[in-house]
């Protein structure tokens, strides 16, 4: 399966029934009365996110997320079935953003559910409107219509250490040398085509998990490259280790063009505690690694960053880099601690307010707004005379029909109800 990190998808929430309009009608049995159902309600999208899956591979092909509706109402007073609710996995890590970019679901945790889109609430059946002054109420309510809405689903990889460089740095090769992970290795430029993790066994109870991100090239902020692509996986990274070959022509060079590139990507990567690893250093004799020491102190942000002699195939200072990482881990997490702890999204319906607000516009038109009152509207069937009476009636109570009074409505004028339906009044 190939990797895929980013997908856009459509997210329809089920439609709630429409209520029943119906009345008793048994042998012997005369003005049975009115006995139609409501509606079930529209099942919702949940995603929920599961550490068996790695990619949006899914999400390829599949663009429509979709729950099932509501079933309509029966006689007899017959409840509708409720629509079953459509629960997505995707990996850990995966975010998901609306249509302004705003994140409404932040996936970090094996398990972890989250509704982004909630189905339709069912109708009323015509037996829910019986009152002394409504004995054979002929009209029931239709089901509202579930949340629909585009999304963009990103996966960024979540891991302890993130390993960046240059093409040909030997991530992949460092990652196979201390962890289980086998990544594909070669000798040219963009091997890797996609990240890949391993887990690092430190002892018995605590483990790394590390990440190695595609090769950067100068520019991968601005898409040039394959880098660029796949920058959004450091930035759930805690610790950084920028791995430099040691048989570059300029170490110094190398490590300020990955620094430039994640800082141009990120501001905040330039914060990320950071380890330079030199590969390659085996069989180097004292002076060149000297030389090569000296070189990159000179254009480092910091005299504490650690720079530390390695080399993938041979294991020299293997040990020294994962227990530095190891270390440098842990002071993130110990600074963590002591702060707030980040915010979970999570997508919640608008706040259902009863405020409501009337437009007079120029051609004898009235139109009211507010959320209570859109879904009113919705539910009603406006080529019923006696919904359209219980929808006036719900505006008299709401004091709808003395504001409208106030500002000088007229039998003939049309009252717009928030764009879903008209009334002459």
């Amino acid at each position: 399966m190939n990797f895929i990190d980013q997908a856009d998808v459509s997210v329809e929430a089920g439609k709630g029934g429409d209520g029943r309009t119906s009345f008793r009608r048994e042998k012997f049995i005369s003005r049975g009365g009115p006995d139609g159902g409501d509606g079930g309600d529209g099942g919702d999208v949940i995603l929920h996110a599961s550490n068996n899956q790695n990619s949006l591979a899914t999400f390829r092909y599949n663009k429509l997320l979709k729950a099932d509706d509501g079933a309509n109402g029966g006689n007899k007073k017959k409840h509708g079935k409720s629509g079953t609710d459509l629960v997505v996995e995707v990996p850990v890590g995966t975010e998901a953003k609306d249509e302004n970019g705003e994140v409404i679901a932040d996936m970090i945790s094996d398990g972890q559910s989250v509704v982004i889109a909630l189905g339709g609430k069912g109708g009323y059946g015509n037996a829910h409107f019986v009152s002394s002054r409504r004995q054979a109420p002929n009209f029931s309510e239709k089901g509202e219509p579930g949340q629909a809405r585009q999304l963009k689903l990103e996966l960024k990889m979540l891991a302890d250490v993130g390993l960046v460089g240059l093409p040909n740095a030997g991530k992949s090769t460092l990652l196979g040398a201390i962890s289980h992970a086998r990544p594909k290795v070669a000798d040219y430029p963009f091997t890797t085509l996609s990240p890949s993790v391993g887990v690092v066994d430190m002892d018995k109870n605590r483990s790394l998990l590390f990440a190695d991100i595609p090769g950067l090239i100068e520019g991968a902020a601005e898409g040039k490259g394959l880098g660029h692509d796949f920058l959004r996986h450091v930035e759930r990274t805690s610790v950084l280790v920028h791995l430099i070959d040691a048989y570059v022509p300029d170490v110094a060079v190398a490590y300020k063009t990955i620094r430039s590139e994640l800082e141009a990507y990120n501001p905040i990567l330039a914060k990320r505690p950071e380890i330079v690893a030199i590969n390659k250093a085996e069989g180097l004799d004292s002076e060149i690694t000297d030389d090569l020491v000296k070189n990159l102190k000179s254009v480092l942000k910091t005299k504490s960053t650690p720079i530390i002699l390695i080399s993938a195939l041979s294991g020299l200072g293997l040990k020294r880099l994962t227990y530095a990482a190891s270390s440098a881990k842990d002071k993130v997490l110990a600074k963590q601690s002591k702060e707030v702890e980040p915010t979970l999204y999570e997508y919640r319906l608008p706040d259902s307010k009863s405020s409501w607000s009337i437009t007079h516009e120029k051609d004898n038109t009235y139109v009211i707004n507010g959320l209570q009152i859109e879904r009113f509207a919705i539910r009603t069937d406006f080529n019923n005379d006696q919904a359209v009476a219980r929808l006036l009636d719900i505006f008299r109570k709401k004091g709808i029909l003395k504001a409208l009074t106030k500002q000088g409505v007229k039998p003939g004028d049309t009252l717009n109800i928030a764009g879903k339906g008209k009334i002459i009044y």
